[in-house]
């Protein structure tokens, strides 16, 4: 098998769009707009395949119709959302092949950010769009506490090295929240630090691993003691329902200012 390619592009003021290719073909996540993708695919000589969708929000699919025109590729993306320009509607249990690349993903249904969300499951990553941040998660627009609880824990339960490939540069703003919740962490301190040198020096800080958000994502870790602790801390009380933490904890960090 071709040995494959994972980059992020850069797009709008914090958006990744992600890239995946082998040389010569490429499968493009999400893209926010469509002079990046453009730009990518010609510096490195390679022939767009596909375009996936995770949700509808315009940030994720606003280059979508130039791509698409331009490129004459299948788009997929949520059956359960209204988006322009999607030739396959994916739904839970599906699976996205694109055979220039021998590539077959899997289709997973995880609401919460949006009704519909999608993540596209690979053999050792997860294009997960704004469910799952490296050191947080995605706000719930549409869906529910339960909704969005669920879907983390099935993400969290992929394996350790699974490459977490979300679509925002947010990961020193929600690092600074975990200091907050959990400041003992010693793993979300060296995580802090390699991602400030890193953005110092104009990389990207993912993608992120599955492995590394179970040890220090407060969203991931709402059965943990120190999370507990600190709910207790911050309302008084701690209830006993794990969905119920959750909702706390993102009540919490929707009004942190940090």
């Amino acid at each position: 098998m071709a040995q494959r390619f994972l980059e992020p592009i850069a797009a709008l003021s914090d958006n990744y769009v992600w890239l995946l290719h082998d040389g010569r073909h490429a499968v493009v996540v999400d893209p926010a707009e469509a002079a990046p993708v453009r730009a990518a695919l010609a510096a490195r000589g390679l022939k767009l395949a596909a375009l996936l969708v995770t949700h509808h929000h315009a940030d994720h699919t606003g280059g979508v119709p130039d791509l698409r025109a331009e490129y004459d590729v299948p788009v997929y993306g949520p059956a359960a959302e209204d988006i322009a320009c999607l030739t396959q509607r994916l739904r839970e249990g599906e699976t996205v092949e694109v055979p220039e690349l021998g590539l077959k993903l899997a289709v997973w249904e995880i609401p919460g950010h949006t009704r519909g969300h999608l993540a596209y499951v690979g053999e050792d990553f997860v294009f997960c769009g704004d469910t799952l941040f490296s050191a947080g998660c995605g706000r719930l627009f549409e869906g529910t506490p339960a909704q969005m609880y669920a879907s983390l824990q099935r993400l969290a339960a992929l394996p350790e090295a699974t490459r977490v490939c979300c679509a925002h540069e947010y990961t020193l703003a929600n690092l600074r929240f975990a200091a907050v919740v959990e400041p003992d962490n010693a793993e979300r301190l060296a995580h802090q630090r390699r991602c400030e040198a890193k953005r110092t020096a104009g990389e990207p800080t993912l993608p992120s691993m599955i492995g590394l958000e179970r040890a220090f994502n407060p969203f991931l870790r709402v059965h943990t003691p120190t999370v507990a602790a600190a709910l207790a801390r911050q309302y008084g009380h701690c209830p006993d329902d794990p969905v119920e933490r959750f909702r706390l904890l993102r009540q919490w960090k929707d009004g942190f200012r940090g």
